[in-house]
């Protein structure tokens, strides 16, 4: 039996992005013939480890409409000369040229996963001229949609009430972590002798509580803070960092690979999430980050979120910030670290929610989705 095409389509550059991957390999796995699109930027890095076959174009921009606008011109062009039975769009920014390439060919099915409120994001808000461009393609396409699901249930029943639709869940939950090998310390170039703390992500921007984290230092003792991942803030961390002489506590690691960043975390005493509840898209996010820490037995640290703070008391992993500053960090973390026993307890913990909270168990969603 001849297996179906699907191909995949994202804005980014693929190096990153954890959740797109468990997909494409989950299609893969089950038969499919994927295909993962994206862009090529001058700083990205090769992948030759993927079980699916990529693409990244190469473009002129790189940011801003024009970069938006000639990628889904590229990426229409592209697909209407393809032969596909399923197209999978990634995010409002992917939507239009995979909806203009499915209408070309009406026997393909499009399935849609919007990884956030979209519309919601600082970048947008802050610009309402270009947001209400990116609402009108949202309010255009979406209740035309069939196939659609988000990253957990409050996105969900947004989206859900605005459009009449049924949107499902699949939560970007991490795969169960079984390492061949783990990477000590010292290959690291980690302290032996004191604390690790970490903030892990491909999207370190404005508001996700970085800078109170690295003020947060100033009060905390015997204890290093990594910051593994890029984003928009961190030449202004560095800056910060470098005005109040935390040189000695705070280490910025950069984008590494996925195993590379979970060695780094496994050897973590607690993991941050700091997200300002300044937006809609952050006050119901639900990092993946979140996962990763339980993964590898990292209680965590997060800010007062509805997602994040279901999971959390949920399985009593990690505690929530009573104050949204440096102060209200440091409490936090001084409180876990000072207590031996109650740190043991969250690790243990993470141990048991691991085997709850899992890809494995969470992709049976989108069996339901692309297996019927």
């Amino acid at each position: 039996m001849k297996s179906k095409k699907v191909i995949v389509s994202v804005t980014n550059d693929l190096y990153t992005d954890q959740r797109v991957h468990k997909v494409c390999s989950f299609l893969h796995e089950n038969g499919y013939n994927v295909l993962l699109i994206g862009r090529e930027l001058k700083n990205s890095k090769e992948i030759t480890d993927r079980p699916y076959r990529i693409k990244r174009f190469k473009l002129v921009f790189t940011k801003g409409a024009l970069f938006y606008a000639t990628y889904n011109l590229r990426l229409f062009w592209f697909l209407i000369f393809q032969k596909f039975d399923l197209l999978l769009s990634n995010d409002l920014d992917t939507l239009l040229a995979n909806y203009c390439a499915h209408k070309f060919n009406r026997k393909s099915r499009l399935v849609y996963d919007t990884h956030e409120l979209f519309t919601e994001v600082p970048e947008l808000t802050a610009r309402p001229k270009v947001r209400a461009v990116w609402l009108k393609i949202e309010e255009w396409i979406f209740p035309k949609l069939e196939d659609v699901y988000t990253v957990n249930e409050s996105i969900a029943a947004i989206y859900s009430q605005k459009y009449k639709k049924k949107v499902h869940v699949v939560r970007n939950v991490s795969k169960l972590w079984k390492p061949e090998t783990i990477m000590s310390k010292t290959e690291l170039d980690l302290p032996i002798d004191r604390h690790i703390i970490i903030l892990q992500g491909s999207g370190i921007n404005v508001d996700r509580g970085a800078e109170e984290a690295v003020m947060a230092m100033q009060q905390v003792e015997n204890a290093l803070f990594i910051i593994v991942g890029s984003g928009d803030v961190i030449p202004d961390l560095k800056k910060m960092v470098e005005t109040h002489h935390l040189e000695e506590k705070v280490k910025f690691i950069g984008r590494v690979p996925y195993n590379t960043m979970m060695n780094y975390t496994y050897h973590a005493d607690l993991g941050l999430s700091l997200d300002k509840d300044t937006n809609s898209n952050y006050k119901y996010s639900l990092p993946n980050k979140i996962f990763d820490y339980i993964h590898t037995e990292t209680p965590v640290i997060s800010s007062n979120l509805v997602e994040l703070k279901r999971v959390i008391e949920k399985h009593n992993v990690g505690r929530i910030i009573h104050e949204h500053s440096a102060n209200g960090v440091a409490e936090s973390i001084n409180t876990i670290l000072r207590d031996p026993d109650l740190l043991r307890v969250l690790k243990e913990n993470c141990i048991k929610a691991a085997h709850v909270e899992n890809w494995e168990h969470e992709s049976k969603v989108l069996k339901k989705i692309y297996l019927n």
